[in-house]
């Protein structure tokens, strides 16, 4: 991942040197495991570890050199780790295959990332929280097709995505738990040279459930569901962030990114203020879906293995891990910054003559004994004057010279369906829900 859209703790997940320690880990615990069932003798996983303990610097350079040799970066590995070790380390990878490294590894570096974007989730969330409730009763207008509806409150908008949010931290703590296996059960995942009495040694130091089947690979539908969780999670921060962006339009402004001193909108137009961070939350909302895909294709594999999965995975697991790792603390801090215009909000709701009160005259009149469809045809006959007047007439000064209505309703009557708080009195109802 390119380091403009990336977080120095999330990448050092990602680095060679992390996955070479983990790798080491694995290994270790295995000898650890073999060695109290004497199948290798104590002095092997006492030398690893004594080794270890010093705290070793991993030379990726020596171990990539070994590669280029040997083409099998795990062969690499224990070949770099014996020529540290000395004899004793022959005793390593007893009854083992690759994937019993390299998934085991995988799995420990994705709870690692999940661990971090869990706690990007959590700082989201405050945010959000916090400006619904800044904003709990703060009336703007709700729009369906992008057209003015009815009266919604801003921290109603707030806690819709807060609830969103707050589903996408359940789905990605359930996906940890999924993706949270180990794999230590040899060529073909038979157990035929390795007792599952190791594998369930390793998966308890490591924190990870023993995978129940692992063929010679753990089942990449896992890793489908878990890359799929991370592309609901970016689509969710797309649909806030677009949001923020029409809001920011001129015509609307009742929102906008924070522009900061010496902050520049535009290279020709020195008024410019764009919804930049926005915009780019949406572009990375792009690249974290991009990636589930591949990870759907790489649930069939060949018989009880193959490695057309690996590449995709050295891809998929640091990008779409680094980016939505970015994206969070990105839309966090555009949140916790939001400038918001309620009096650009009210201006907007009265902006169109009092139609977003029609249907309750539509009810109002349908009560006093009208049916629904002429109830329907006198307001919308006058609702249509005050949209083709863009505003300037007044439905509720047409309503009240309306012969079929004032029949059924009295000036009061009529005004008292004008009224804006009527539409706020089940917020606090609708923040109970979200927030207890």
């Amino acid at each position: 991942m390119i380091p403009r859209y990336s977080r120095p703790d999330m990448v050092k997940i990602w680095e060679p040197e992390n996955r070479f320690r983990v790798w080491f880990e694995i290994e270790a615990h295995a000898t650890d495991a073999l060695a109290e069932r004497g199948v290798v003798p104590a002095s092997a996983a006492h030398a690893l570890w004594t080794w270890w303990n010093t705290n070793p610097t991993i030379d990726v350079a020596a171990i990539d050199a070994i590669e280029a040799v040997t083409k099998h970066d795990v062969i690499a590995f224990l070949t770099w780790v014996a020529e540290q070790v000395g004899d004793e380390a022959r005793f390593m990878h007893q009854g083992m295959t690759s994937s019993d490294v390299l998934d085991t590894c995988l799995a420990v570096q994705l709870t690692q990332a999940t661990d971090l974007l869990l706690a990007d989730m959590d700082a989201l969330l405050a945010a959000i929280k916090t400006r619904a409730m800044e904003h709990k009763f703060t009336p703007t207008i709700g729009r369906s097709h992008g057209i003015h509806a009815e009266p919604v409150t801003f921290g109603m908008k707030l806690a819709q995505a807060y609830a969103e949010f707050a589903r996408g931290r359940e789905r990605l703590v359930a996906a940890r738990a999924e993706i949270a296996t180990c794999a230590i059960s040899g060529a073909v995942g038979t157990f035929a040279n390795i007792d599952p009495e190791v594998e369930a040694h390793v998966a308890a130091k490591l924190g990870l459930a023993v995978e129940p089947v692992s063929t010679q690979v753990i089942p990449r539908d896992r890793h489908a569901m878990y890359f799929a969780t991370l592309g609901v999670i970016a689509s969710s921060i797309e649909r806030l962030a677009t949001e923020v962006r029409h809001l920011q339009r001129t015509e609307v402004l009742e929102a906008e990114e924070y522009f900061s001193p010496g902050q520049k909108g535009s290279s020709a137009m020195p008024h410019k203020r764009n919804p930049v961070l926005t915009e780019n939350l949406t572009g990375l909302a792009r690249m974290v879906r991009g990636y589930v895909t591949p990870a759907l294709e790489n649930v069939a594999l060949w018989h009880e293995r193959d490695i057309s999965h690996s590449s995709v995975e050295r891809y998929i697991g640091p990008d779409a891990t680094i980016t939505l790792d970015f994206a969070l603390g990105r839309l966090t801090g555009v949140i916790d910054k939001l400038l918001i215009y309620p009096e650009r909000m009210q201006k907007n709701l009265d902006r169109m003559g009092g139609l977003v009160h029609s249907q309750r005259v539509l009810l109002a009149l349908t009560q006093a004994g009208i049916s629904r469809e002429d109830s329907y045809r006198i307001v919308q006959r006058n609702a249509m004057k005050v949209w083709e007047s863009d505003g300037a007439e007044s439905l509720m000064e047409l309503l009240k010279v309306d012969p079929d209505v004032v029949a059924k309703m009295t000036a009061s009557e009529i005004e008292d369906r004008f009224n804006l708080d009527y539409h706020f009195k089940h917020i606090d109802t609708i923040f109970c829900r979200v927030f207890s």
